[in-house]
């Protein structure tokens, strides 16, 4: 498996198999964020290609192939919110169900295992959603994207310090969060 620097290199010099192997790789970080801001399945994935087709234009203007993560995640935030900034200000469109269309067979884990993760993830997101905004971006970004306190700093330009009290209160608010809507969780 070749590292995010020479991947990103190789995309550079027009490789189309490095380019699958880095969005393939970066997929579902990039589909994450996405969907944190938009709630949506659909919708997120539509992001997410948009997203990959602006990091593909944007890859010659990048300059430091061992922070590629952290910008690929902020270029993934900004044009998310851009997209939600420009739904407010136009009227939700409304979609055409497709009849008779067929379910595609399970690929994944037993309907057990799926059964109980969406459970857990719906659990998270009800928890998550009392939160407010500042929190949730927090938990999104260190907890689940695994971003370093610094790299966070610097995306929402806000200091170190302010960032880690932020990010302990949040993990605690979401504890107590989760704790009240399932008191059996964790037991």
């Amino acid at each position: 498996m070749l590292d995010v620097a020479t991947l990103v290199q190789r995309c550079r010099h027009g490789d189309d198999l490095a380019w699958e192997a880095l969005v393939r790789r970066y997929h579902g970080r990039v589909y994450a964020v996405a969907y944190h801001y938009l709630r949506e399945r659909d919708e997120a994935r539509d992001m997410a290609q948009e997203i990959f087709i602006r990091i593909y234009e944007q890859l010659p203007s990048f300059s430091s192939d061992d922070r590629f993560v952290p910008w690929m995640i902020r270029l993934a935030r900004n044009a998310t919110i851009d997209r939600l900034r420009r739904q407010k200000a136009r009227p939700p469109r409304s979609d055409v169900e497709v009849e008779g269309a067929l379910p595609l067979p399970a690929t994944g884990p037993s309907p057990e295992e799926a059964s109980l993760e969406g459970s857990r993830r719906r659990l998270l997101y009800r928890a998550m959603d009392g939160m407010n905004e500042k929190s949730r971006e927090i938990l999104l970004l260190k907890e689940i994207q695994g971003l370093k306190i610094e790299e966070i700093s610097r995306m929402l330009a806000v200091p170190v310090g302010t960032i880690k009290s932020r990010a302990s209160r949040a993990r605690i608010e979401l504890a107590s969060r989760v704790r009240h809507l399932d008191p059996s969780y964790g037991v």
